[in-house]
């Protein structure tokens, strides 16, 4: 019982701070001049575009076993190109950037893009607040023995053990507080965890001195996609 309302607080705390900060970045459009009012307001609909996808996640949560999401042959590059060119903005707004490399020969993989495209879209947010101008998120894709792995790097504070341990297990079974990352989303990597398991993917992380690379291994799918 304990644990559970822990996690609800977990994911009560990370659906608020969005809210504080739409809040906050009203307050400030009253004493802003025109230029900064253009930022500010396009500040607030990436913050809330951000918060209404984290929701839509949890609710997709609720609904796995209704077997709504098919899972089918996807372009893994395809849904990567999809989700840089939605955070392109966001990167480039925040002065931060983020390099993509595919050396992947499988460009097939046995997924629902829905939801791939939602854990891909997670990680990638994740590394934004873990970088600054003098570094570089990145975004990777490459064969893995059979499988076909999509790794973000962030350079951040070290991921705790106990959490990476989880991750290492394969999944994380609730939301979690990140300590040493309040800007990390331990609800995205929830909701990262959930999907990937549903589609009998991997999802791991690894440690590095400078930061974390988490990864999701999908099958490779031979079937030839109808798209």
């Amino acid at each position: 019982m304990e644990s559970e309302v822990n996690s609800i607080l977990v994911a009560a705390h990370e659906l608020k701070a969005p809210l504080a900060l739409l809040r906050q970045l009203t307050l400030s459009l009253e004493d802003a001049d025109e230029e900064n009012c253009l930022k500010i307001r396009s500040q607030m609909v990436d913050i809330s575009d951000r918060a209404i996808r984290q929701v839509n996640d949890l609710t997709k949560i609720a609904h796995l076993e209704d077997g709504l999401f098919a899972m089918e042959p996807v372009a893994i590059r395809s849904v990567c190109d999809d989700v840089v060119r939605e955070l392109e903005h966001l990167f480039r707004f925040n002065h931060r950037n983020l390099q993509t490399t595919y050396t992947n020969r499988s460009r097939l993989v046995f997924a629902n893009r829905e939801l791939l495209y939602s854990i891909i879209y997670n990680f990638c947010i994740n590394a934004m607040h873990y970088s600054d101008t003098e570094t570089l998120s990145e975004l990777r894709v490459k064969d893995y023995y059979d499988k076909v792995r999509i790794t973000v790097r962030d350079f951040g504070p070290a991921l705790p053990v106990d959490v990476w341990r989880s991750i290492k297990k394969g999944w994380v079974s609730k939301p979690v507080s990140i300590t040493m990352r309040p800007g990390s989303s331990g609800l995205g990597l929830y909701i990262a965890s959930k999907f990937s398991q549903y589609m009998d993917a991997n999802v791991g992380a690894i440690r590095h001195r400078d930061g974390t690379s988490f990864f999701v291994d999908f099958k490779i799918s031979k079937q030839a996609s109808l798209f």
